[in-house]
C-alpha cells in the first residue's frame, strides 16, 4: 500500500524538489554568463563577423529563455497554480523556440568553423555577414513555425483545465495529435541538426588531416574541430534522454498502449528526470563563446580590466 502511494506521490515531490530549485538554479548561473556575452557584443565589439552573429543570436536565445525558469520554478513549487494562462502560454512556447533554436546555431557555427578553415580568407559567401543575417532570419522563422502549433495545444488544455494549469509538453490534450507532433519535432528540430553536427564534425577534421598532410605542424586550426565536437557531444548527451522519454511519456497515454498505472508514474518520473537535463545547453554555451572567438575574449577582458582600473582609481584617495 506504501509503495502505490509512493508511487503516486513521486512525480509531485520531483516536480516541487527537483524541477522548482534546478530551474532556479540553472536561471542564477547561466543568466549572468549569457548576459555578459550578450553586453560584450553589444558595447566590445565593433567588426561583426558571420561567426559573430549567430553567437550573438544563441546567446539572445539563451537569455530570453532564461528569464522564463524563474516562473517555472514558481509554477512547479505551487503544484502547476496558473495566475495568468497568458505567461503560461509564453513561457512554454519560449522554451520550445530555444530547444531547436540553440543546436540549430550551433550547426550555423559549426558550418561557419568549416567554411573558415576551408578558406581562410573570408572569400566565400556564407562567410559574409550578410549572409548570417540572413540565414538567422530564417532560422527564426523556420524554428517558430515548427513550434507554432505548440499554442494550440497550450490554449486547448488550458481550456480542459478550467485555466488553472500549466502542463508540460507531453501532458498536453488537444485537437492536434501529441505524438505524431513531437516525433515530428524531434526529428526535423532534433535529429537532422545533430546529424548535420556530426557531418561538419567529420568534415572538419578530414579537412584538418589533409592540411597536416600537406604542411607539417598545422595545428592552429584544431580548436575549432574540438568545440564543434564538444558540441555535438553536449547536444547528443543532454537531448537525447529527454526527446526519447518525452515521446515514451506520450506514446504511454494514448488508448491503444496497455501501461500499468505504476509503470506509467515510473515513466513520468524519469521523464521529469531529463527535462532540466535538456535546458542546461543555456548554462553551458557561454564556454563555448568564449572559446570559439579570441578577439571576442580579449576585447571583453580588456574592456573589463579598465572598468575595475578606473573603479580602482575612483575609490583611492586624492
Amino acid at each position: 500500500m506504501a509503495l502505490v502511494i509512493n508511487c503516486t506521490n513521486l512525480n509531485e515531490v520531483l516536480e516541487r524538489y527537483y524541477l522548482s530549485p534546478l530551474y532556479a538554479l540553472e536561471f542564477c548561473v547561466g543568466f549572468p554568463s549569457n548576459l555578459v556575452v550578450v553586453l560584450g557584443y553589444v558595447f566590445c565589439l565593433q567588426e561583426w563577423q558571420s561567426c559573430n552573429i549567430y553567437i550573438f543570436s544563441l546567446a539572445i536565445s539563451d537569455l530570453v529563455f532564461l528569464c522564463t525558469l524563474p516562473h517555472l520554478s514558481y509554477l512547479y513549487a505551487n503544484e502547476h497554480a496558473v495566475n495568468d494562462p497568458s505567461v503560461c502560454v509564453i513561457n512554454r512556447y519560449v522554451l520550445h523556440v530555444n530547444l531547436y533554436s540553440s543546436i540549430l546555431f550551433m550547426v550555423w557555427i559549426s558550418m561557419d568553423r568549416f567554411l573558415l578553415i576551408k578558406y581562410p580568407m573570408r572569400n566565400h559567401r556564407l562567410l559574409r555577414p550578410r549572409a548570417a543575417l540572413v540565414i538567422t532570419g530564417l532560422t527564426w522563422l523556420v524554428v517558430n513555425v515548427e513550434v507554432c502549433p505548440l499554442i494550440t495545444l497550450l490554449v486547448q488544455d488550458l481550456q480542459e483545465h478550467n485555466w488553472t494549469r500549466c502542463g508540460d509538453f507531453a501532458s498536453l490534450k488537444g485537437d492536434i495529435n501529441p505524438l505524431g507532433y513531437s516525433l515530428g519535432l524531434t526529428v526535423t528540430g532534433y535529429i537532422l541538426p545533430l546529424l548535420a553536427l556530426c557531418s561538419f564534425s567529420q568534415k572538419i577534421s578530414h579537412l584538418l588531416q589533409m592540411q597536416e598532410r600537406a604542411v607539417q605542424h598545422r595545428t592552429s586550426y584544431k580548436r575549432p574541430l574540438r568545440v564543434v565536437a564538444s558540441a555535438t557531444v553536449m547536444f547528443l548527451i543532454l537531448y537525447t534522454p529527454y526527446h526519447i522519454l518525452r515521446n515514451v511519456r506520450i506514446a504511454s497515454e494514448q488508448p491503444w498502449v496497455q501501461v500499468h498505472s505504476s509503470s506509467l508514474d515510473y515513466i513520468k518520473a524519469t521523464y521529469i528526470l531529463t527535462r532540466p537535463l535538456a535546458f542546461l545547453h543555456s548554462v553551458i554555451n557561454p564556454v563555448f563563446y568564449f572559446l570559439m572567438g579570441d578577439k571576442f575574449r580579449e576585447l571583453l577582458i580588456s574592456k573589463v580590466r579598465n572598468v575595475s582600473s578606473k573603479t580602482k582609481h575612483r575609490r583611492e584617495p586624492a
